[in-house]
């Protein structure tokens, strides 16, 4: 098992998040998962991390998270951190996840609680990280509690850093204030790290934020490493410059395409030759003009 420190330095710098590559018929293409998987570790990634998002969870089986979760494990053997993720679900359905996943090789769970309309306590939040974190090192995802009032989030974080040493990081999805603060009351003791662009994270960094979610490691790898080393060097200007020429435009062209951001990831990912476009139904794929466009795009750019 790793320990927090192993952990920490895992999730320094670009890290990446694995999307699950489909067929066209809507199948897991699981070469295509391997093939991924073998380049982030390639691209320098210290971390192969799967996600409810990223990965789309969101349109898979129990069976087939579990069966994602196996094959990652098993193929990245101890190249990297394995970070694997849930669909929501409740305490004994979580906790029989994380053996299964601790037993399948990974290294890390990020756990999303249920709390639909406010339905958990304090404690009963405490207590369901508490029993997840007895079974794998655990992160926590913060974009549930973005329904919660700052204050109850806030003394949520605190009791998890003082009572459950098995959360040892925070995967953070509401930015601004919110990650602010909450890498103040956390950082000390737990990794974090920002989800989405290099502006969050460059956002937070100064309270405690150790890496982030890289778009670019997975499929050019090269402007992941420029931005980090202008990070690690504290040139701010070259930092503002990557994401002024790179990140903004390209999130904000992904965003504009049929079927979101999501399907301009996989359709990069196709136009690189990792993996394809394709996503499960009801989710969009781009089609060949669409697919010619972010082509033309990404050359322009300089990422292609």
């Amino acid at each position: 098992m790793k320990s927090p420190e192993e952990i920490r330095h895992a999730l320094t710098g670009p890290v990446a998040s694995v999307s699950t590559p489909f067929c066209e018929d809507g199948t897991i293409d699981y070469a295509a998962l391997r093939n991924t998987v073998d380049f982030v570790i390639a691209a320098g990634s210290k971390t192969v991390l799967l996600t409810n998002g990223d990965s789309l969870f969101s349109i898979l089986t129990d069976e087939e998270v579990a069966e994602v979760t196996r094959v990652v494990a098993e193929h990245t053997a101890g190249r990297a951190l394995v970070v694997t993720a849930d669909r929501v679900w409740a305490t004994p359905k979580e906790v029989a996840f994380a053996q299964y996943a601790r037993a399948a090789g990974a290294d890390v769970l990020m756990v999303r609680c249920p709390d639909w309309a406010e339905s958990c306590t304090l404690e009963t939040l405490v207590e369901h990280y508490a029993a997840v974190a007895n079974e794998i090192p655990t992160m926590l995802v913060t974009n549930w509690l973005g329904a919660r009032p700052m204050t109850f989030s806030m003394t949520f974080l605190a009791a998890l850093r003082d009572r459950v040493p098995g959360v040892v990081a925070v995967k953070d999805d509401l930015c601004g204030e919110f990650a602010r603060r909450m890498s103040m009351v956390v950082s000390e003791r737990m990794a974090v790290i920002s989800g989405g662009q290099k502006q969050n994270h460059l956002n937070n960094q100064p309270y405690g934020c150790d890496g982030y979610l890289s778009t670019f490691i997975r499929f050019r790898p090269q402007i992941a490493h420029d931005y980090w080393e202008a990070v690690e060097s504290e040139n701010r200007d070259d930092a503002l410059r990557i994401i002024r020429d790179y990140d903004i435009p390209l999130f904000d062209f992904l965003h504009a395409l049929p079927g979101g951001f999501d399907a301009g990831i996989h359709g990069a990912l196709e136009l690189c030759g990792i993996a394809k476009r394709w996503r499960r139904k009801p989710y969009y794929s781009l089609d060949d003009a669409e697919m010619e466009g972010l082509a033309a795009f990404l050359k322009e750019r300089g990422i292609l």
